[in-house]
């Protein structure tokens, strides 16, 4: 994570789905003036909040029209040409990059030091890294191969380096793709997919929405997970979005890892 503010925030957009949740968990949602058309939780919360486009194409001129004190947004979903400008107009622009579940926790309890109460910390960021410390303690010695593609046509797996590859890892499994080719998103193909064996194959529903076609499609190679029925629909939130969402995302996949 880059740049991370020194004071209380008032008056913010969020350019990240995942820190616009965390905000309103901690309490933080009445100072944020604007957010991306994927902000969409809590949804209550947001449905009032001015829209300024999506992650990688917001609208410059009308985030500066919001008049910002501070702009929230990650490396890996946001675009550097929006930040230079939003700088270059000088705005704070905050950029956040967390690649393991460890910085997840971290950006939570650096997003509550924008303002959140003492009560709110214990509320939502306890939980949060208490899970993680019992997860660490609870990983296997040797975890389950598993299988998490984020796209079809082509077929994209999640690679090493990635906040969704440590959250698997954390919870018992093994990414089967996190040291394949120099990517980190790695294309993959389905005779590489029968090759890497997975026993757990996870099919989220963001950033690509999987459906029954697709599990139907890996049903049919030769695969432990196709063979023993262990191909799973998840809430694609779940390996993808840091935050409160940690402590579900854990339970979910810790009970998918054991079957």
């Amino acid at each position: 994570m880059t740049g991370s503010p020194l004071r209380p925030a008032t008056r913010i957009v969020s350019l990240v789905p995942s820190v616009t949740e965390s905000l309103f968990c901690l309490g933080l949602g009445d100072r944020i003036v604007a957010i991306t058309d994927w902000c969409v939780h809590p949804s209550d919360g947001v449905a009032a909040l001015p829209r300024i486009g999506g992650t990688k194409n917001p609208c410059v001129r009308q985030i500066l029209e919001r008049e910002p004190d501070l702009v929230i947004a990650n490396r890996e979903e946001n675009r550097e040409p929006t930040v230079a400008a939003l700088r270059a107009a000088g705005v704070e622009v905050w950029v956040t990059n967390p690649r393991s579940v460890r910085d997840g926790v971290a950006l939570l309890r650096e997003l509550a030091e924008l303002g959140a109460t003492a009560q709110a910390v214990e509320s939502v960021v306890r939980p949060v890294e208490e899970a993680v410390r019992a997860a660490e303690a609870l990983r296997p010695a040797r975890g389950v191969p598993v299988f998490c593609p984020i796209w079809k046509k082509p077929w994209m797996a999640v690679g090493g380096d990635t906040y969704a590859s440590s959250l698997l890892e954390l919870c018992g499994g093994a990414n089967v793709f996190a040291d394949f080719g120099d990517r980190r998103y790695p294309i993959v193909e389905l005779e590489q997919i029968v090759a890497a064996a997975p026993e757990v194959i996870l099919l989220p529903s963001e950033p690509y929405d999987f459906g029954p076609r697709d599990a139907r499609e890996l049903a049919a190679l030769t695969l432990p997970a196709a063979r023993n029925g262990r191909i799973h629909f998840i809430d694609g939130t779940l390996v993808s979005w840091y935050g409160p969402r940690i402590e579900a995302a854990i339970a979910t996949l810790r009970s998918l890892f054991s079957d």
